[in-house]
């Protein structure tokens, strides 16, 4: 008996179609608009966004993105595709291997329709998420069991009368592989330098200071891998530190600040910082852009030397870092696999 093939679901977050403001905003409305990113109340919370947040953002976010893009479009998602392919390929003929993103093209739900369509009933989603957070991994969950069941959320649609089996991946936050991944590839971009860095610099992405006081396990789970990977790295306390990013709004968020930490370390005299995203997956407008262009004028604003800033890639589609992938989906397959 021919045994069925495994689906793959890939997931991330997204990205729009096109570095243009009408192409950013419905992007940015269906990720602000999800509750698990943005939980205020509806009533308070959507008149700001549509009143003035998506009048005035998108132009501004489009202007971002147009300073990254590539020929073949979106970084995040050429890198997805990447993976895609790279992971396919070790995996082989047992497995079919999709994309999906939340918020954009192609959508979580196309994705589990093709796989649907080859006659797959049992699928591995994989959120490209190390760090477990409610505003990324759990978001996708819940677009998953959406689509699965044929909703759309805020949608009134009849559900499917048969629903795929799904496994979801446990974060790998802490799992010896990831780390080793990591530690491979930043061995090989500081092989690139011809003088080693004074300061290392690990970046995630923040989340309000709310969500981690509310059982969020996100920042505990970023600390660990921090600690991992320097101690991988062989780096003594005073030579990195952890940072995150990408605030939004005016509420707390957990720290410290990624550019706040670049401006003291320039006034401290760090004069070459190497950065390293450790929770992103691919690099995206958030590493290429905030980390690779808005930090390094931070840092020489605040008067650092930006001959020497380094803004190390993501994994993107490094060799140790799908062969993890392959291994972890495999070790998610048990019993439905030979």
């Amino acid at each position: 008996m021919k045994q069925e093939k495994v689906g793959v679901l890939l997931a991330q977050i997204g990205t729009p179609s096109e570095p243009t403001a009408k192409a950013v905003r419905p992007y940015l409305k269906r990720f602000l608009s999800d509750r698990r990113v943005v939980d205020y109340h509806p009533l308070l919370w959507q008149p700001l966004l549509q009143g003035i947040i998506l009048r005035v953002r998108p132009k501004r976010s489009a202007k971002l993105y147009q300073e990254i893009w590539t020929e073949q479009g979106s970084p995040l998602r050429v890198h997805a595709y990447n993976q895609q392919v790279g992971l396919q390929n070790r995996l082989g003929d047992q497995f079919r291997v999709e994309v999906g993103m939340g918020y954009s093209e192609p959508s979580i739900e196309e994705a589990l329709k093709a796989l649907e369509d080859e006659g797959i009933t049992r699928i591995i989603v994989m959120p490209l998420y190390a760090q477990y957070s409610s505003t990324t991994t759990a978001s996708i969950y819940d677009e998953v069991y959406f689509a699965a069941m044929g909703r759309r959320r805020a949608s009134g649609s009849t559900a499917k009368r048969f629903i795929p089996t799904l496994r979801f991946t446990d974060a790998f936050y802490d799992h010896p592989d990831y780390i080793a991944a990591m530690k491979r590839h930043l061995d090989q971009q500081l092989r690139l330098l011809k003088i080693p860095p004074d300061k290392f610099i690990l970046t995630f992405h923040g989340i309000p200071e709310r969500y981690a006081d509310t059982g969020d396990p996100y920042r505990e789970q970023c600390l660990k891998t921090a600690k991992l990977l320097a101690e991988a790295m062989n780096w003594s306390s005073d030579q990195w530190v952890i940072v995150f990013q990408s605030r939004f709004g005016r509420e707390p968020w957990i720290g410290p600040a990624t550019f706040d930490v670049l401006t003291d370390l320039a006034h401290q005299g760090v004069q070459r910082p190497f950065l390293f995203a450790p929770g992103f997956a691919v690099d995206c407008l958030e590493t290429l852009h905030e980390l690779g262009i808005e930090g390094r004028e931070v840092f020489k604003s605040a008067g650092g030397l930006v001959d020497n800033y380094t803004m190390a890639p993501c994994l993107n589609n490094h060799d140790a870092w799908l062969d993890f992938l392959a291994e972890y989906v495999l070790s998610n397959a048990q019993g439905w696999i030979e």
